[in-house]
């Protein structure tokens, strides 16, 4: 199982970007089942709904996202707020970087990332390209 942060989902609908064909091909035909957490879906309207003003395009990815992941989609428990703050304390990470962290132990599933400086260089996730062509 593979656990999609927010910026595959986020490079899938940016063209251009460094990430975006390998998230896409992640998402269109991920090499086994994608999952994702509930933080997700506030992460992408956050990035392309409310910063980049497309909120029809944030719907649409969390549309797809829904219907992606379907019963994949991890919402908060206490067990994973305690593990999110412990895997914060531990490398230095955000709450939100260290969510999906923490997820991804919990149900060991790889996470992939294209947050290069946070999850990927500390071995905690690897990039869509790898989860793509392992």
């Amino acid at each position: 199982m593979l656990l999609l942060d927010a910026s595959v989902w986020i490079d899938s609908a940016t063209p251009g970007n460094r990430w975006h064909e390998a998230s896409q091909t992640l998402i269109r035909k991920p090499p086994e089942p994608v999952g994702a957490i509930d933080l997700t879906f506030y992460e992408v309207a956050n990035v392309i709904g409310a910063r980049e003003r497309r909120p029809d395009l944030a719907q649409t990815v969390s549309r797809i996202l829904r219907r992606r992941c379907s019963d994949r989609i991890l919402t908060l428990d206490d067990y994973l707020f305690e593990a999110t703050l412990e895997v914060a304390s531990e490398y230095g990470l955000t709450a939100y970087d260290a969510a999906y962290v923490a997820a991804a132990r919990r149900y060991g599933w790889q996470l992939i990332s294209t947050d290069i400086r946070d999850l990927v260089s500390a071995g905690l996730a690897v990039t869509p390209d790898a989860a793509v062509y392992p």
